[in-house]
């Protein structure tokens, strides 16, 4: 099976896609799946094209506003390429035009995995934009998926409530766990915090990820003296996206938080896995998620996480993984001081939980497996995968 997979990015600059999407793309091309990815330029991917490693990349440069994505030289790759199939990743910007432009030109299938963008809170973000992309291009698009792909229950209702009737996979993301577990040594932000238990945050700086009401809780906890407070401190290790960095860093000054946190700016790779090392900890306050592979990592690196039920992993609160925390300051307070109020040895168990959880669940290898099944089965070589539900 020749497989497309087009993208907006193939940078840093797509977030949580830029790992989920790459691992896939090199797990199902060892699942038996002849495997291109077809993207758009933009400032990071001749830099970020490395870390694909042996995946045959063709990327395009862009015309017009970056945030569509305009680049007519995808449509033409495409042509091109001989595929079987394309599997578009992302919602709202040219790719989807291009994908809906080829399975039209050639009647050949499309899966569509839109990675959270039809969750409620997302559509509603820039919604006039979104209903005009949907009238425009979008919806015309998902209709013509052959099958589409969610992450979970929740991106599976989330699709069946925005009207969809296609035959719809569910497979979560994973993680390569051939790379995590190992203890690595201290990264640069860490070398005066040797003595204090370290909260970190890993992602892209955008409003949707809750990082100013987290804030705001911490400063109203750190006002609390007592010694299971003190030692914590707050880790912001993320990319900037329009500005957000900067009315973060502005808010954390206001609250008088420069002694308790920390903004570290992106980790990427081995830094990445230097910080996950170091933290005591991993946090995620999201408005809304698809299904965050940062989680995933942490608890690969038996970090216990603090996490908003929008994330959208429910296993985690029913394995003992994860302590729940909503999405708005008042809430976090009474969150962060029952977590840091909890005996050590119960955090390093939540942690021990996590990591037992993504082995049975998330692995990378049998996730590519199933996915290539529903490559197989819309293409009439193999019977409907267990996966795909149809109602």
């Amino acid at each position: 099976m020749k497989v497309g997979v087009l993208t907006a990015s193939i940078s840093r600059r797509a977030g949580g896609l830029f790992w989920s999407v790459r691992s896939l793309a090199t797990g199902t091309r060892g699942a038996g799946c002849e495997v291109d990815v077809f993207a758009v330029e933009d400032p990071f991917s001749q830099e970020d094209a490395a870390q694909w490693r042996d995946v045959p990349l063709a990327i395009h440069a862009a015309r017009g506003p970056q945030a569509f994505g305009f680049a007519p030289g995808l449509g033409v790759s495409l042509d091109s390429a001989g595929l079987d199939v394309v599997h578009t990743h992302g919602l709202w910007m040219y790719p989807s035009v291009a994908a809906s432009q080829w399975a039209t030109r050639w009647k050949k299938p499309l899966v569509i995995s839109p990675r959270g963008m039809l969750d409620p809170w997302a559509v509603r973000n820039s919604s006039w934009k979104k209903r005009l992309a949907g009238w425009l291009f979008e919806n015309r698009h998902l209709r013509q998926a052959a099958c589409l792909h969610a992450l979970n229950e929740a991106e599976y209702e989330a699709m069946r409530a925005y009207g969809l009737v296609n035959p719809v996979a569910v497979i979560p993301n994973g993680v390569d766990l051939a790379n995590t577990g190992e203890r690595l040594a201290a990264p640069k932000w860490a070398a005066d915090l040797e003595d204090e238990r370290v909260m970190l945050f890993l992602g892209r700086l955008h409003p949707k990820k809750g990082i100013a009401g987290l804030l705001h809780a911490w400063a109203r906890v750190q006002k609390d003296s007592s010694p299971s407070v003190e030692r914590w401190r707050l880790v912001i290790a993320g990319w900037d996206q329009s500005g957000h960095e900067a009315e973060l860093r502005q808010l954390a000054g206001k609250l008088k938080l420069d002694e308790n946190v920390r903004f570290v700016g992106p980790q990427f790779d081995a830094e990445k896995a230097a910080s996950l090392t170091r933290a005591d900890a991993f946090v995620l306050p999201s408005f809304s998620e698809g299904l965050p592979m940062a989680v995933l990592e942490a608890w690969a690196s038996s970090l216990p996480v603090l996490m908003t039920q929008q994330c959208n992993l429910p296993e985690g609160f029913a394995a003992g993984a994860a302590f729940e925390i909503a999405p708005d300051a008042d809430s976090m307070v009474d969150a962060l001081a029952a977590f840091f109020d909890l005996p050590q040895e119960d955090r390093l168990a939540m942690g021990e939980r996590g990591r037992r959880l993504v082995e049975e669940r998330f692995d990378w290898e049998s996730i590519a497996v199933e996915m290539a099944s529903v490559y197989a089965w819309i293409l009439g070589r193999a019977p409907k995968p267990a996966c795909v539900r149809m109602d």
